[in-house]
């Protein structure tokens, strides 16, 4: 990753990040609310919608992911959607009150005929007045500038765990394309969306390096999706068990800490959170999350549930 882009004293070390999950919990959680509210109304989130738009059949290896053509999940490999079939799930999701729209395609990097048409859905779906986000894979600089000129928003493209651990999970590309992409993306003027899983066996420590990846970027990511492992049957990972709420809580808290004017994500692995873990995930500083029943191939919170939790919490969507 270019120089430029990574702080010459990062901001906050891995040790500094260790400290924040090693605090007592109620000091901690006091701290993230602390900062949460200097930045942003505490009774707000963001309501995001994510729809998979290619699905499947990518040559990448992520031992998480059920969209790798390394394993047999069950789940079948489809081709590029149609524009107008993305735009008509866009106009349903504004419906709904999401604010922003993201599409996922299961590419190693996008070929240019698949981009030019994926350009076309940004620019219908900023035609609707909603935010767009795309991930994709790797992208070029050229890439990224054909992006920003249809308009694009934001690029997700997560770092997944900390430098250490990932090479446990990832083998087809490496840490240092992932923060090339970043790179690229954060050049052309795009915002940056960007976090990580927990629960994949990591150890603390290694939440503490994702973490302070994160935070000492020169530019931190704007939008912080933190994502609880959802175990598929056919991954390597199928059986590991799934992280302990109040750690997950943690994470959620020092990202809010490290990174006090980003959104931080509820992402995937929301559907199998209690509402109490949730509120509490609200009151460490989460302000973001998808809605829908689905994440691009694992389910997610129902809309009805969401709905009267938010009424418990008297939480209402930004926008």
């Amino acid at each position: 990753m270019p120089e430029s882009h990574i702080s010459t004293t990062p901001r906050w070390s891995r040790d500094d990040v260790a400290a924040l999950l090693a605090l007592p919990f109620p000091e901690l959680v006091f701290r993230a609310m602390s900062v949460h509210r200097a930045h942003f109304d505490p009774t707000k989130v963001q309501v995001s919608t994510l729809l998979s738009i290619k699905t499947g059949g990518c040559p990448e290896d992520c031992g998480y992911c059920p969209q790798s053509a390394e394993y047999e999940t069950g789940t079948k490999a489809n081709k590029l959607m149609a524009v107008e079939a993305v735009l008509a799930e866009a106009r349903a999701a504004k419906e709904k009150g999401a604010a922003r729209f993201c599409m996922g395609a299961a590419w190693r990097s996008p070929k240019d005929h698949d981009l030019e048409n994926v350009c076309a859905m940004i620019e219908g779906v900023k035609s609707l007045g909603m935010e767009t986000c795309v991930t994709m894979g790797m992208l070029t600089m050229e890439q990224s500038l054909k992006l920003r000129e249809a308009g694009l928003d934001y690029y997700n493209h997560n770092l997944d765990t900390s430098p250490e651990y990932y090479g446990k999970i990832i083998t087809t590309r490496t840490y240092q394309d992932r923060l090339d992409t970043l790179a690229n993306v954060r050049d052309a003027g795009i915002n940056v969306c960007c976090g990580g899983i927990v629960g994949m066996g990591e150890g603390e420590d290694d939440r503490a390096g994702l973490i302070a990846t994160l935070a000492s970027l020169d530019v931190p990511p704007e939008s912080v999706p933190i994502n609880a492992l959802v175990a598929v049957e056919g991954t390597p990972l199928a059986e590991q068990k799934r992280i302990d709420p109040i750690d997950f809580v943690r994470v959620v808290a020092a990202a809010r800490i490290t990174m006090p004017k980003s959104y931080v994500r509820l992402s995937a692995g929301r559907e199998q959170m209690t509402d109490e873990a949730q509120a509490l995930c609200f009151l460490a500083g989460a302000n973001s999350i998808f809605y829908g029943d689905k994440l691009l191939t694992t389910p997610n919170s129902e809309t009805s549930r969401d709905e009267a939790l938010f009424g418990k919490l008297g939480i209402t969507p930004e926008g």
